[in-house]
């Protein structure tokens, strides 16, 4: 079983930085991919960056090409998402998310951990 913690979430205006972090625990964290996603009401959850259990392979939704990065850090069993230019169409609940492999998938179902969400509002 996998826990996931998300934090750093909150207001910022539009142009501004924010960074997100998952501390993960109960498995091996280099034995699994992670992804981000992220959530409106009424709306579907969709991706918005995901790595790979190495670290070494990522994917960005096209929203966020060039202004999000993800990376994680195996020693301290966390992921990261630096969030950069954002705009206020960013604004949603972010969610970080483990998969039982160490490839990352790009939809929901490839994922079996979910944290509990942390919000971001981008104001204009």
């Amino acid at each position: 079983q996998v826990q996931l913690v998300e934090s750093g979430g909150g207001l910022v205006q539009a142009g501004g930085s924010l960074r997100l972090s998952c501390a993960a625990s109960g498995r091996t964290f280099s034995e699994y991919a992670m992804g981000w996603f992220r959530q409106n009401p009424g709306k579907e959850r969709e991706i918005v960056a995901a790595i790979d259990s190495y670290g070494h392979t990522t994917y960005y939704g096209n929203s966020v090409k060039g202004r999000f990065t993800i990376s994680r850090d195996n020693a301290k069993n966390t992921v990261y998402l630096q969030m950069n230019s954002l705009k206020p169409e960013d604004t949603a609940v972010y969610y970080c998310a483990g998969s039982e492999t160490r490839w990352y998938g790009i939809r929901q179902l490839e994922y079996t951990y979910w944290g509990q969400g942390t919000q971001v509002t981008v104001s204009s």
